[in-house]
């Protein structure tokens, strides 16, 4: 069998914020095509991973590879979902332009979109099912297709990677299935690694498990025991599942 691919590669690395560290020894490896969930509580370093993946967050310590490259120098050749992306209600910006926006940093000074940025947002749009809504405003739209729209903006990128923090926070639960659905169809051509609270998503959609509070523990395999899942969040989980997936979380502090 032929060795895989790593495209993200991270050894003992140590990042923070004010001398106060967030992510302690985190060691992993992402593949070609794999389809990583990160699970975890607030504050254990999710987003924080996310951004030293993109190298917007320098580590104290450790290495990391994107792409066979430091961080900063593959940027252009992933994607990004933030988890809340805000825009002013009343500023006239159309579908179209907010997608159009995935293709400014190949874009130098004072030069106009070419006929590749134009051809990539189409089918941005085209591969998300929101090309019909290109000329509406993103204010009008519902939470699911304004999701829907972002991650648009980041495949205007023609990424080969891409990262998706909490892309179906707020989302109800038909929305967030459909949402998920639309990443697993991409995934046949992008690798995704996306951070979730949804215990749900784990064993219906993606294909390996990363649990992350400071410390990073990666799961080949995408179910999780009861067990492993109360020792991540420091708290007692109760888990119903039947047909779409549902979650029950027990009272904690």
């Amino acid at each position: 069998m032929a060795e895989r691919e790593v495209v993200i590669e991270l050894k003992d690395v140590w990042a923070g914020y004010d001398h106060v560290p967030v992510l302690e020894g985190v060691t992993l490896s992402v593949y070609r095509d794999d389809y990583l969930a990160i699970l975890g509580p607030n504050g254990g370093g999710k987003s924080t991973l996310l951004r030293t993946i993109l190298g917007l967050l320098k580590p104290w310590r450790g290495e990391v590879r994107v792409l066979g490259l430091p961080p900063e120098e593959a940027r252009t050749r992933v994607g990004y979902v933030p988890q809340v992306a805000q825009f002013d209600r009343d500023f006239p910006i159309s579908v179209w332009d907010v997608v159009l926006m995935g293709r400014l940093s190949r874009l130098s000074r004072f030069s106009r979109h070419s006929k590749d940025d134009i051809e990539a947002t189409r089918q941005a749009l085209e591969a998300v099912e929101m090309l019909d809504f290109k000329d509406r405003h993103i204010s009008d739209l519902s939470g699911g297709q304004k999701q829907r729209v972002f991650i648009a903006r980041a495949l205007a990128t023609e990424p080969e990677i891409l990262l998706l923090d909490e892309p179906a926070a707020s989302l109800d639960r038909m929305v967030q299935q459909n949402l998920y659905d639309l990443l697993r169809e991409l995934n046949s051509e992008i690798t995704i690694v996306m951070v979730t609270h949804d215990i749900g998503v784990i064993s219906s959609y993606v294909k390996r498990v990363a649990c992350l509070n400071r410390r990073l523990v990666v799961h080949d395999e995408k179910g999780l025991t009861k067990e492993e899942i109360e020792g991540i969040y420091a708290c007692p989980v109760d888990l119903i599942a039947h047909g779409v997936p549902h979650r029950v979380l027990g009272e904690h502090e």
